[in-house]
């Protein structure tokens, strides 16, 4: 397995690389989650940002003697390394400068965005209308209340850690869903498709996102399904254009 270590002056963050040529930005949405946080954290310029990639199967020496076998996503500030998702969060919110204006109070979309993935992976696995009206239903939720709140993100105008949590897992249900179930979000969710459109104009997310084929390469791996040699020759595309006009 493959990793990506991406380091920012005085604070760095690990991140998995992509499983197909371990070099390009992986499919871990832990890792992409946290590292949006902090690429909007390093344009309001409170951090610097500098991104390279790790092969975990031959690691530097200097990864492997920090880290060992511990996977990412890691976080690391002065010298102090914070392994594990919710003590990464509390330490972007409460040590990097800039970080707690990231993290709002909002148990309203708290809720509505947990267990989308799950829905996701269920889909995968068991193919069937259930588990695809499961997913719609969850989408519609999410839809009714960007259009209710009438903002361009899902807390206001200003993006925030719900933002770079359920873009990326909207990312996937894309291409995902598409190539192996041929699921779709609907064309009426227009709401939604508003909220990716302005998602797809951000750096943070565009610059933080695998390619279609890492996505899908994920979903292949945890499935058992063989990765075709050819695979590793394409180019790498990325899905960020919507199917219905968006008038702001």
């Amino acid at each position: 397995m493959s990793d990506e270590y991406a380091g920012y002056d005085s604070t760095s963050h690990s991140n998995y690389a992509s499983t197909i040529d371990g070099r390009r930005k992986g499919a871990c949405l832990f890792c992409q989650e946290y590292f949006m946080d902090l690429y909007l954290l390093a344009e309001l310029k409170t951090i610097s940002l500098k991104v390279t990639t790790v092969d975990m199967q031959k690691p530097p020496p200097d990864f492997r003697t920090n880290f060992e076998a511990t996977h990412p996503p890691i976080l690391i500030d002065n010298g102090l390394a914070i392994l594990e998702n919710d003590k990464i969060e509390r330490h972007i919110m409460k040590n990097i400068p800039g970080g707690y204006n990231l993290f709002v109070q909002d148990k309203e979309v708290a809720t509505l965005i947990e267990n989308l993935y799950v829905k996701l992976k269920l889909m995968l696995v068991k193919k069937d209308e259930a588990k695809n009206n499961a997913l719609l239903a969850h989408l519609k939720k999410i839809n009714d209340h960007l259009a209710n709140r009438n903002t361009r993100f899902l807390t206001g105008d200003t993006m925030c850690c719900f933002d770079c949590e359920l873009m990326p897992r909207l990312q996937h249900i894309r291409v995902a869903g598409k190539y192996f179930v041929d699921f779709e979000i609907p064309t009426h969710l227009t709401a939604l498709w508003r909220y990716m459109y302005h998602m797809y104009q951000l750096d943070a997310f565009t610059q933080s996102c695998p390619a279609d084929q890492d996505i899908i390469n994920h979903y292949k791996l945890q499935q058992m399904l063989k990765m075709k040699k050819h695979e590793e020759l394409e180019t790498p595309t990325f899905t960020t254009s919507i199917p219905v006009d968006i008038a702001d």
